[in-house]
């Protein structure tokens, strides 16, 4: 069985190339060549830029795929490229949305892949819904051969899952925690989240791929286990050695002071989400999220404290987290000075 991933070495496709590999797959990945560490052995590199199309059409004009799988289209016209090349080159073509799309406000707390899309806060998952349903016109009219995944908040060694974080990622939260400085817990933490481990959603991927049945479907991926940001925050201190101080800020006032977070707030990680996987594990019989938060975020941490250079500084989030705290203190002071 022959595969092609587009990109192939992020946080959620670098453990699925490593299982596809393992499990047989003749793996080609396509990617402009910056993260060949993390290219597993017997995979096949394609070094190019899935944007320039002609480039592609020409390296893979003589090879045919059982699946492509792009885990970095964002944009309808992303996909439309990617339908133009792949259209007779494959017999399943996996897009990567994201769980994000379900509607927000949520009409039910427990998600279902038959739960509403719509996203009036954030772009990116406006975006996503777009490519959903123009890959599923395609599906309908051409015969085109599309599954459509859903990851939630899904991690790996390189990453920790927070509420909120600057742009150079999350190592500053962390870096903060082990200083003891407080760090900013959005609403009252007690919404629920769902985090899952990149080795675990990998298990479920790879029966995905060549699987009839997915055809035409849209399927989320996600762990069984939710818990509050409380505890997820608690769970990282703990992982560090340390307690966690948590502030917490109501997300309204974060969004008006930092416009930016809204998508990610308002438009995710403020919404309580809990996930039905009834229909990935009909679809995997043999899938099961096996890593559970604490175990899965000590071996990230382990992982980045033993990486000096994934130790990124971001001043200017660490200033934003200053500022907001010093703000909701001075207000405090103010009413119980009334």
């Amino acid at each position: 069985m022959k595969a092609l991933f587009i990109g192939g070495t992020g946080t959620i496709s670098t453990e699925i190339s490593k299982l596809a590999v393992l499990k047989g797959w003749q793996l080609y990945l396509l990617n402009r060549g910056n993260n060949l560490t993390r290219v597993p052995e017997g995979a096949t590199v394609l070094t190019a830029d899935i944007n320039n199309e002609v480039e592609v059409a020409k390296l893979i004009c003589d090879i045919e795929f059982d699946v492509i799988a792009d885990f970095i289209a964002f944009e309808p016209s992303q996909v439309q490229r990617d339908i133009r090349l792949f259209s007779k080159k494959t017999k399943q073509f996996i897009f990567i949305s994201s769980a994000s799309a379900y509607q927000k406000p949520l009409a039910f707390y427990k998600i279902t892949e038959s739960t509403p899309l719509a996203n009036p806060y954030w772009k990116y998952s406006r975006d996503k819904i777009a490519c959903e349903e123009l890959l599923m016109q395609h599906y309908r009219a051409n015969n085109f051969p599309v599954t459509i995944i859903r990851p939630s908040h899904t991690y790996g060694e390189g990453s920790v899952p927070v509420a909120i974080h600057g742009e150079k990622g999350s190592w500053q939260v962390i870096d903060r925690i082990i200083k003891g400085k407080p760090v900013i817990v959005p609403g009252d933490g007690n919404s629920l989240w769902t985090i899952t481990h990149n080795t675990d959603f990998a298990k479920a991927f790879v029966g995905i791929m060549g699987n009839n049945a997915t055809i035409g479907e849209a399927i989320h991926i996600t762990s069984d286990e939710s818990i509050t940001w409380n505890k997820i925050y608690d769970i990282i201190g703990e992982a560090l050695n340390t307690k966690t101080q948590k502030f917490h800020v109501a997300t309204d006032f974060l969004v008006k002071y930092k416009a930016d977070l809204e998508g990610g707030l308002i438009g995710d990680k403020a919404n309580t989400v809990v996930f039905d996987n009834s229909k990935i594990k009909r679809l995997v019989p043999e899938y099961l999220a096996t890593t559970r938060f604490d175990q899965g975020v000590r071996l990230s941490i382990n992982y980045i404290l033993a990486h000096p250079e994934l130790q990124i500084e971001d001043k200017e989030f660490d200033i934003f987290c200053d500022n907001v705290i010093k703000a909701q203190e001075q207000a405090l002071k103010y009413l119980e000075n009334l």
